[in-house]
């Protein structure tokens, strides 16, 4: 039976050695072609969402077009090495589960048309999601040239 001291001191070791591995998670470098990604794919959604109070049906070259966008931002992430947390968001986003693009577009079709308040709404949110894309990215280490 551990005494407290020793309680406090295996606890204390734990935390340490918790801080010193996630110390050590290697990310990978920044990358123009991401960041640029994401900044222009921000963009052609918010501007998809201007237009989702008209039909969905309207728009679905639009719609084709930014969905496989979307789901190459996702591959790009995905194959680069030690870049996990970045995929995780780029999955995030497109999940037709959820409450960003994927889970809009699903939205869009079943409604056709949009309310002007849902889609600032959205488009808030959207552009937040974004954002920490994009913050992400310019957070990594830049290669010496």
């Amino acid at each position: 039976m551990m005494m407290p001291s020793q309680r406090k001191l295996a606890l204390i070791i734990l935390v340490v050695l918790a801080l010193l591995s996630s110390a050590c998670v290697r990310t990978a470098p920044f990358s123009e072609r991401a960041y640029y990604q994401a900044i222009s794919l921000k963009v052609e959604s918010l501007q998809l969402l201007d237009h989702s109070s008209e039909p969905y049906n309207n728009h679905l070259p639009e719609i084709n077009q930014l969905k496989t966008h979307l789901r190459i931002a996702y591959e790009y992430a995905a194959n680069r090495p030690d870049n996990e947390y970045s995929t995780k968001q780029w999955a995030v986003m497109i999940d037709t589960s959820r409450n960003l693009m994927g889970g809009f577009f699903i939205f869009w079709k079943t409604k056709q048309t949009l309310s002007d308040a849902f889609i600032e709404n959205y488009k808030q949110q959207v552009g937040q999601a974004f954002n920490e894309i994009i913050s992400l990215e310019q957070g990594k280490i830049r290669r010496k040239e």
